[in-house]
């Protein structure tokens, strides 16, 4: 039985990830209260969608409290590329115990593939302890755990090499990457919330597609138009720079994510989740490759 949400609080909406949860939910015609730290084009446009702006930081937990006032459920997504792991997890807590003193009935967690695996992997590990937190906080949770995301591609980690025709990646062309569109965890949490009885207390790990490097490549070198040549990086180049990464790249190549992808497509065909093809061809490459002539 789907509940009725009165409103669901959707952090980190002004980003990829958040972003595509608050236009699921907004799609399906729900009340959405946006958290962000500042107003900007993405919470100008999800205004104008019909949700509701709330600003503040995972820094001022207070902040967090007054925006989760009223609220029946709430979509919480951390990230270490601001501040790093340590202040992750310190603002990880702060924002569960806030969302518990606002009385939040559901709390939906985005964590990370293989986080429960103990890798090693210190933006990986700095999820494991959110998690394990969570599970002990006493509000009624459930965590998801997505894996490398199509949008990487268009992040200035990846854009740069394929404005210059390459693809590079510290794995072996032949490879296989599991990876997920964030149009598929939007949908994927909006059912979640929905059915919440279904869904507590679980964590459930969710990937779209399983292509390798030089897949991907060929796949980008056909809707582009232009040749994109896979190239193995190093891993001790990567290392030289971020020790973090080369972790999780050992890990890709040694272990990598373990998502059934047959059966969750199956048991969650509401998703309408994408292949990498799909995915890509709704890119606009045109702006992203040629952003002069766009």
């Amino acid at each position: 039985m789907k509940t009725q949400l009165k409103k669901v609080l959707v952090t980190g909406a002004s980003g990829k990830q958040g972003g595509a949860v608050a236009h699921a939910f907004l799609k399906k015609g729900y009340p959405v209260r946006s958290f962000s730290r500042k107003e900007g084009p993405a919470t100008l446009e999800l205004r104008s969608l019909g949700a509701e702006i709330a600003i503040g930081s995972f820094d001022d937990p207070s902040s967090v409290e007054r925006a989760a006032t009223g609220v029946e459920s709430a979509f919480v997504m951390t990230t270490p590329y601001e501040k790093g792991t340590e202040a992750e997890v310190h603002q990880g807590i702060a924002v569960i115990d806030a969302l518990k003193r606002a009385g939040i009935k559901h709390l939906l967690f985005t964590s990370v593939a293989g986080a429960d695996k103990m890798t090693g992997i210190p933006h990986f590990d700095s999820k494991t302890r959110i998690e394990e937190y969570l599970r002990a906080s006493g509000i009624p949770f459930t965590i998801i755990a997505p894996v490398f995301f199509m949008e990487n591609y268009t992040s200035p980690w990846w854009l740069p090499g394929l404005q210059a025709g390459k693809l590079a990646m510290a794995l072996p062309p032949d490879r296989k990457l599991q990876h997920i569109a964030v149009a598929d965890i939007g949908r994927f949490a909006a059912h979640i919330i929905e059915h919440p009885a279904r869904f507590i207390g679980q964590r459930i790990e969710i990937a779209s597609d399983e292509p390798s490097g030089s897949r991907v490549a060929q796949i980008l070198s056909d809707v582009t138009g232009r040749t994109i040549t896979y190239v193995e990086t190093p891993l001790e180049q990567v290392r030289a720079t971020n020790e973090d990464f080369a972790k999780m790249y050992e890990w890709f190549n040694r272990v990598g994510y373990s998502v059934n992808i047959r059966k969750l497509r199956s048991a969650y065909h509401v998703v309408g989740w994408h292949t990498f093809e799909k995915w890509a061809k709704k890119q606009d490459w045109s702006s992203l490759l040629h952003p002069a002539l766009a």
